[in-house]
């Protein structure tokens, strides 16, 4: 019994992990992750990026349709 629910646990899991995969991809294509308010610092051998604009874009628009879908 223990093994079934690990199995089914599992595939939601996979199934969750390629949904959020095509959500980038689709949000890249879309020019998130580019925005003027993202900071990307790079030096020799490091790069660190920062996307505050992309962050708080998808912030909005989550809470927008959370309050939405969600209110009573």
């Amino acid at each position: 019994m223990k093994m079934n629910t690990l199995a089914k646990g599992l595939m939601f899991l996979g199934l969750f992990l390629i949904l959020i995969g095509c959500c980038m991809l689709l949000a890249n294509r879309m020019g998130l992750g580019r925005l003027p308010g993202d900071f990307m610092l790079q030096r020799k051998n490091v790069i660190v990026y920062f996307p505050l604009a992309t962050s708080l874009l998808v912030s909005l628009l989550l809470t927008i349709l959370l309050n939405l879908f969600l209110r009573r």
